[in-house]
This record gives structure tokens, C-alpha cells and sequence, in this order.
């Protein structure tokens, strides 16, 4: 039986030059490492949180790790939609991500401050994309990233407002 011609796909022509897709793709490549760094840490404090604000810290920091969970497939599909590879594993998030890895287990208000940093770190990552983006004229990737700006600030702080007064 005679083998079938490959069909070759035809180059990405979605109106964003290839060096700035790969330049947007890489600033979405550094707010998935971002996003998956704070994810695991979110995660991890919900697991091990005690002391009197265990009810009310584990259930948002559930609420919270699930919505960073659902982003992450996201970004990760708008870089793709780019024509670019999605990052992953734990060397290149490592690589990739602003957020430091905590060591130990802190104490309840020191993970929340540490959420609080993370937030942050995320939206300024995510700053640092909308420029490239807006300069491209790539409105989903805009869109994207002010949906998760509206996301990390209000989470930066809701959790900001625990250690305060």
C-alpha cells in the first residue's frame, strides 16, 4: 500500500511578526514559570497550615491554588497558539520563574505574607508581557494578561488585608 504524502503546515501568519510572537512567547514562558512556582508554594501552605486561621487559610488557599492550577493551561495554550513550545518540569520553571521556593514550613501569617509576594511578583511579570504584547498588536495575549493582573492584584490583596491592623 502506498504511503500517503505528508502534509506540511503552512507557516504561522496570524499578523504578529515570528521575532515578536517569540518574544511574547517567551515573557508568557516566564508567567507560566511565575504562575506554576506560586501554584506549588499556594498548594503546599494549604496542605500545611495550622494554628487558629487554619479553617479560614486552608479553604482559600485551596480557592486559590485551584484558580492558579486552571490558568496555567492558559498561558501555557496561548504560548502554543504562538507557535511556540509550552515550558515545563520543575529545572526549566526553575529557570524561568521570579519567585524563590520556600524552604520549610513557616508560620500561617508568614505564608500569607510569602502569597502576598508571589501575587505581586506575578503581576509585574505579567506587566512586563503587555508591553511586548500591546507593542505587537496581539490582543488575546492583552486580554490574557489583564485578566490575570485583575486576578493577582485582588488576591495580593485580599491576603495583604490579614496582615494588616
Amino acid at each position: 500500500m502506498a504511503k500517503a504524502p505528508a502534509v506540511v503546515a503552512p507557516p504561522i501568519d496570524i499578523g504578529i511578526p515570528a521575532d515578536q510572537r517569540q518574544a511574547i512567547a517567551a515573557g508568557l514562558g516566564r508567567l507560566l514559570a511565575d504562575s506554576y512556582v506560586l501554584y506549588g508554594k499556594t498548594h503546599g501552605f494549604h496542605w500545611n497550615v495550622t494554628g487558629p486561621m487554619f479553617n479560614t487559610l486552608h479553604l482559600m488557599f485551596m480557592d486559590q491554588y485551584t484558580e492558579l492550577w486552571n490558568a496555567l493551561d492558559v498561558v501555557a495554550e496561548r504560548i502554543r497558539a504562538l507557535g511556540h513550545p509550552a515550558p515545563f518540569g520543575g529545572a526549566a520553571f526553575a529557570a524561568l520563574a521570579s519567585i524563590p521556593e520556600t524552604q520549610g514550613v513557616p508560620p500561617a501569617l508568614e505564608m500569607v505574607k510569602e502569597l502576598v509576594m508571589g501575587h505581586e511578583a506575578v503581576a509585574r511579570t505579567a506587566r512586563g508581557v503587555f508591553e511586548l504584547a500591546d507593542a505587537a498588536n496581539d490582543q488575546p495575549t492583552a486580554d490574557l494578561l489583564t485578566q490575570r493582573l485583575q486576578i493577582h492584584e485582588k488576591t495580593a490583596w485580599m491576603l495583604r488585608s490579614l496582615l494588616e491592623g
